[in-house]
């Protein structure tokens, strides 16, 4: 899950953080082709000893709704509220996933202004994590403030490729060895939960912002055994709290520029957000969640 586009309403390092973290929530491992647990392996570090083989679950087609509300604010708190929600399709196209995210967001400051922000975000990943396309609107206050549409292709799975924007202009950005798209990037944080694996670095690629790709690294906490939750799909499922922090590679690449920790569930589904962004943090809660039938 990517949430497109700056937030001009914002700080710049808020912006950049809710772009980038929302997101990722959504974002979805592949069932089949992709990358696999050895490409992987080359970026993991050594960690507790994996655990016993087990079958996979099958990632859920579904649709999801998830509520925002402002968890803290520190420092200037330039961001004295906010509040909205954020709508996930995800479909099973049977050779890719095909995804739609839509925000609305009330962002108010400390002077007591509110801004209205929405963003409407598509996407199509081929299963063999080589081929990718989006297609991002973002308005404020019902101008357009930012767009994106394009599309990428890797040599390989986990191989290096090349980005091509059409929009906001005619644009051509390589993408290093070992970048990934979202639902890839999802399936290679999964996959290490699954082995006992406490942590994973990769660039990944979302076409949200026409600098290309970005740095990022997870801290996978732990990988629990099922507990009963309001949601059906899940309450069957193991899952593994994560960290996850991003890096711009041109902005030197040291400080993260955003930090998200989350809970990953076995099907892809994603739940108890927290995006920081300094000043402030949101906390993301899924709300509504019901499978979508498989269209082939």
């Amino acid at each position: 899950m990517r949430l497109p586009a700056r937030l001009a309403a914002l700080p710049s390092s808020a912006a950049t953080g809710l772009v980038l973290i929302l997101g990722l929530a959504a974002a979805w491992a592949l069932p089949h082709g992709g990358p696999s647990t050895a490409d992987a392996a080359g970026v993991l570090p050594a960690a507790t000893p994996p655990l016993p083989a087990r079958p996979a679950v099958p990632l859920a087609a579904h649709r999801a709704l998830y509520r925002l509300a402002l968890d803290a604010t520190r420092g200037n708190r330039q961001v004295a509220a906010a509040h909205g929600t954020m709508g996930y399709e995800v479909t099973d196209t049977c050779d890719g996933w095909a995804s739609r995210q839509r925000l609305r967001m009330t962002i108010s400051s400390g002077e007591g202004q509110d801004t209205e922000m929405e963003s409407d975000y598509v996407t199509w990943e081929s299963k063999d994590g080589t081929n990718f396309r989006f297609h991002m609107v973002q308005k404020t206050d019902s101008t357009v403030t930012s767009q994106t549409e394009g599309g990428a292709r890797l040599t390989r799975a986990g191989g290096a490729g090349e980005a091509r924007y059409r929009v906001p202009k005619d644009l051509k950005v390589a993408l290093p060895a070992g970048t990934l798209f979202p639902m890839a990037h999802t399936a290679a944080i999964l996959a290490a939960a699954r082995e006992g694996r406490k942590f994973i670095a990769l660039p990944l690629f979302d076409g949200t912002d026409e600098k290309g790709f970005e740095d990022s690294s997870a801290a996978i906490v732990d990988w629990k055994p099922p507990f009963p939750t309001k949601h059906s799909l899940l309450t069957p499922l193991a899952n593994t709290r994560v960290r996850l922090a991003f890096f711009d590679r041109s902005a030197g690449g040291i400080v993260p520029s955003y930090e998200v920790g989350m809970r990953y569930w076995e099907n892809g589904v994603a739940d108890d957000m927290q995006m920081d962004f300094g000043d402030f943090a949101m906390r993301a809660t899924l709300t509504e969640l019901s499978p979508i039938p498989r269209r082939c």
